[in-house]
């Protein structure tokens, strides 16, 4: 039998969670390059 209860791998419970993160990430990102007037490869020396 396939035990219902994990957490890893393609499960609605992974797939919730990396959405949240990914949306969380994105806003953060958004709101630094905001405060600072700087894009995320400035900041981080790339350009």
């Amino acid at each position: 039998m396939e035990n219902q209860d994990t957490k890893f791998g393609f499960t609605k419970f992974a797939e919730t969670w990396n959405g949240r993160l990914a949306m969380m990430g994105f806003v953060i990102g958004l709101a630094t390059e905001l405060l600072t007037g700087q894009g995320i490869l400035t900041q981080i020396g790339l350009m």
